[in-house]
Formats: C-alpha cells, structure tokens, sequence
C-alpha cells in the first residue's frame, strides 16, 4: 500500500480540468504569449553565457572543428526538445518536467525531477548572476568606474583566496605574480569593513540584478515578455554585427588543420557547450500563459534551438578565422578578437551586449522556477502559499519572491564553480526523464494525444545497429582506452579510485544495454531513445564528485517529501489514476 502511494499518478484529464477551471489559490494566469514570444524568451535564455564566454575555451580545445560539438550538442537537445514539445502539447500546464513525470511515473518521480530543477533554474540563476556582476564590473571599468573589491566578490571566495594569497607571498611569491581572481579576493578581504569582527563582503552588483528582475517577473508575464523581446533583439542584433564585420577579417588560413586535436579535443569542451544550450526547456513552463499552448510552445522551443544553432556555428567560424584557435582561451572571446584587431569601439559594444544577454537568461529562468513551485503547491507538495496568484499581476506573488530570496541570497555565498556543474547534471536529468517519459506514454493503450507529435521512427533494428557499430568503432580507433576503461586501469593493474571515477560511464553502458533490449521488445520511437542516451551520456562526462552532490541534494529533498509533500498530497485525499 505505501509503494502504491509512492508512484501514484495523476490523470491528464483532471489536470486539463483544473486549470481550465483555475482549480487553485487565486485564479489563473494571464495568457499573453505567442509563437514570437516563445522563440525569444527561448533565444533569451539559450544566448547568454555561452556564446560570450565557453565559445572561445571549447574553440581553443576543439579548433574550428568545434562547430561539429555545437551541431552535435544542438541534436541531443533537440532530440529532447521533441520529447518536451510533445508532452506540452498534451499537457499544456506551467509544471514543466515536474508534471510531466507525476503522469509518466508517479508522484516520487515527479517529486525528485521537481527538486532537481531547482538545480536549473534557482540555483543555475545563481550562477548567471554571478557572471553579469563579472560582465558589469568590467564594462564599468572600461569606463573608468571602480567600485571597491569588497563589493564584487562572494564572501568565501574573498576568505579562502585571500588565505591562498597569503600563503603563496609567505612562501616567497611576490604579489604581482598573484593571478587576478587571488589579487582580488585579497584586496577584497584586506579592504573590506568590519562589523563586529565580520568582514562585510558581498557581490552586491549580482543581488542588484536579482533584485531587478524578481521585480520585473512579479509585476506581470506582458512586462516580462516585453522586456525579454527588447533584451533578445539588442544582443541579435550584437552578434549578427560581430558575424558581420568579423566576416571581413577572416584569414582562412587559421581553419587548417580544422580539428587540430581530433575527436577528443573538440569532445573536450562537450560540458561547456552544453551550458549554451541550458534553457530551451524553461519556456514550457509559460505553457498556462500562452494563447494557443499545444501548437505555439514546440514550435516556439524548435525554432529558438535552430536559430540559436546557426548563430553559434556563425560564430565559431567567424572566431576561429579571425584569430588562431590557441589563442581564444579566455574569458571574453567575442571582445577580445576585436582588441587583437584595435577595434575598441567593438568591443565596449560586445561588452553592454554581454550585460543584457545575462539579464535575459535571468529574466526567463526567474519565471521559470515560480512555476514549478505553483505546480508542485497545486498539487499539494508543497504549501499552499507557493500557488497564490496576485490579484492584480497575475503571477505566482510567493512563489517569485522566495526565488528572488534564494537565488539572491545564493550569490552573497556561493561561487560560480560550486553551482555550474550541479546546474548541468539536475538540467540532464530532468531530459533524460522527460525522454523516458515518451517512451512511457508509448506502451499505454489509452495514451492521450496532443496536437504534436513525435516522427516515429520504428527503433528495432537501428538502435541494436548503432549500438554494435559503436563498439566496432572504439574498438578499433580507441582500443588502448577501452582496455583502460573496462579493467580501471593503464594497463599496470586494477585501481579503486578509477573505477569509482568511471562509475557514471559504465551507468550509461548499462543503462544503454537495457534500453536497446526494450528497443528490440517494444519497437520504441528512435528520436526520445536517442534524446534520452545523448543527455546520459553527458551526465557520465561529469565528475563523479559532482554526482555525489547531485544524490546528497536529492537526499535532502527526499526528507522534505517524505514529512511534508507525501501527507499532503491532493491525490492522497482524492486518488487519480491514468
């Protein structure tokens, strides 16, 4: 009886039904979002970060050739993107990954997916914020604006750079020699004021930000969208200035050798690429303030990762022709191959693009995160209070301003390498469950239909095929690595320490084994198997480390529904069924 409860389901139908009835605290949302809307609050939060700053490392790795990791990371998402358009055409409701898996799985799984977008969206903002304080910083600089140490950095990044600081001169390192992150938090910790005994340091440029934006998603989704349209056409407008000019500094000669590191340098950057894609799927939690849900929001994920996708392979080329790939290993390569070129009046452009390509990303992931939580309230997992509507703005009051509270707090605290990966693997595991989902809905007889469907393409025999021939492959160009792979070790003996390492890979195989067998059973839809194996494989590309803090914060939400959401369920109270 209690594993019952654990996987319970919701109906599709009572779903429809109650948010057509605005069956929840409040009334319903404002429904002002079209096909237009959608593409650039998609391309709003897909261009941010990534485009401004891991283009150039990935290229440095990659080469020109690095165009292919785009193209191949654009497919895994679109792969995913299928899967994600598909559920809200059936389910056109603001939950997004959440309440598609409470109809696919059961309300536990609905619950961990719920948890783990917190990682994308609250706690990946957090991350975002961050790197607009670096980005405004800087533009504030070049306009000879300092604002003092203290007032850039985290707290425990100014403490334990500062220790490292000191460690490094006591040993005889002058301080010019520092890097610049430990000369700044040096200065940050050396400079700052005291209140009783407590240096007062905080990023207050980041909590600015998240100030702003909080109030600009609370005071309604027609301001919102309005802002994200002008945010989206400034920085378009940007980089398709970038591709245009850079095309008249093109020196074809630096594409020669176009991989110059092969397969595995342009697989290198394979974990940064992919945060330039992180946010595609934040638009289907808008789907309740959409005017024609099932058709506008595929379409409107679809066209943001194509336009997207050919803007990054412009890019890169453009990049990788303009200078030598070995020399874009820093931080802002869109600026920093103009400067090569003295062209400064570019680059202070590229840096106010920056700035509001990062306020963009906030903007959508800021309304991404209440809407989840008005879904999982709705549902009774959370309190009441996280699915009030403000009467007169018509979005989830409570719910943004806890977001505005955790992420803002988030930045006073945490450093951008604590947040990026957890951001990355939560983000990958809410696709490969969606994916799963998908194949779920296949098996069920009575699986309801929506306006958009998935091409079926009949996985029997291409999936076992793909599989063999990957093997063949490794076998034959990376043998060496495979040997070193299935024993842990290089060949001197077993080894503990890399066989933990190699865990999450030999998930992935396990997991890819399985499914091609249920490939071969069942006759699954190649396009969700293919999205759900490439976000896997992904997840296997991160550190096992960050997988640990993946599982203790799952933990941790674990507790929270086990004394809280599991008693207060609505389907605990009036049981629904698919």
């Amino acid at each position: 009886m209690e594993l019952n409860r654990l996987f319970r389901k919701k109906s599709i139908s009572q779903i429809l039904k109650n948010v057509e009835a605005g069956h929840h605290q409040g009334g319903a949302l404002a429904r002002h979002l079209g096909v237009k809307d959608l593409t650039a609050l998609g391309i709003a939060a897909i261009i941010g970060a990534g485009i401004f700053t891991t283009i150039g490392r990935a290229s440095a790795d990659g080469g020109p050739g690095v165009i292919f990791l785009f193209i191949f990371t654009a497919v895994a998402c679109g792969f995913a993107a299928f899967a994600y358009a598909e559920f809200a055409s059936i389910l056109p409701v603001s939950g997004s990954a959440y309440t598609y898996s409470y109809v696919a799985f059961g309300e536990l799984f609905a619950w961990i997916i719920g948890w783990a977008l917190i990682m994308e969206y609250a706690i990946g903002n957090i991350t975002v914020a961050i790197g607009w304080s670096g980005y405004f910083t800087s533009l504030l600089e070049s306009m000879h604006i300092h604002l003092p140490a203290w007032t850039t950095i985290d707290y425990f990044s100014a403490a334990s750079g500062s220790k490292e600081a000191l460690d490094a001169m006591a040993h005889g390192t002058p301080y010019n020699n520092l890097s610049e992150a430990l000369k700044e938090a040096y200065n940050a910790w050396q400079t700052a004021p005291a209140l009783f005994g407590l240096r007062l340091i905080a990023d207050l440029p980041a909590l600015l930000i998240v100030v702003l934006i909080t109030r600009l998603v609370y005071r309604g989704i027609r301001e919102s969208r309005n802002a994200g349209n002008a945010m989206v056409i400034i920085k378009l407008a940007v980089v398709l200035l970038v591709i245009a000019v850079g095309a008249f500094y093109v020196d074809t000669s630096n594409w020669h050798p176009f991989a110059p590191n092969g397969v595995a340098g342009i697989l290198k950057g394979v974990s940064a690429v992919f945060f330039a894609y992180i946010g595609f799927d934040a638009i289907s939690t808008t789907a309740e303030e959409c005017k024609d849900p099932q058709k506008d929001l595929p379409k409107g994920m679809m066209w943001s990762i194509i336009i997207c996708t050919v803007l990054y392979v412009l890019i890169a080329l453009v990049l990788t022709g303009m200078v030598s790939y070995n020399k874009l290993a820093v931080d802002d390569p869109l600026a920093f191959v103009f400067q090569k070129l003295d062209m400064k009046w570019l680059s202070a452009v590229i840096a106010v693009s920056a700035v509001v390509a990062m306020a963009s990303v906030l903007l959508v992931f800021q309304l991404g995160q209440p809407r989840i939580w008005m879904s999982m309230s709705r549902d009774g997992l959370l309190p009441k209070a996280f699915s009030r509507i403000h009467p007169r703005f018509n979005t989830p009051s409570f719910s943004t301003v806890v977001t505005g509270f955790l992420v803002g707090g988030g930045t006073l605290f945490m450093n951008m390498s604590t947040v990026t990966d957890l951001c990355s693997i939560g983000t990958l595991f809410a696709f490969v469950l969606v994916c799963a989902g998908v194949l779920r809905l296949e098996t069920l007889p009575d699986a309801p239909k929506g306006k958009f469907k998935t091409p079926y393409i009949n996985s029997r025999y291409i999936a076992p095929f793909l599989l063999l021939f990957t093997i063949v492959l490794m076998f034959c160009y990376r043998h060496n690595q495979v040997m070193d792979f299935v024993f842990s070790g290089n060949g001197t003996g077993t080894s503990l320490s890399v066989f933990a390492h190699n865990i999450p890979m030999w998930l992935f195989w396990i997991i890819t084994c399985y499914l091609v067998v249920m490939c071969m059973v069942k006759k699954y839809s190649l396009i969700p198997v293919l999205g759900l194996l490439s976000c896997l494989y992904m997840m296997a590309q991160i550190d096992l480390r960050n997988w640990v803090g993946f599982l203790i914060w799952l933990v941790i939400g674990l507790v929270i529904y086990f004394t809280y959401g599991i008693k207060h369920s609505r389907l605990a109270k009036a049981p629904e069924a698919i």
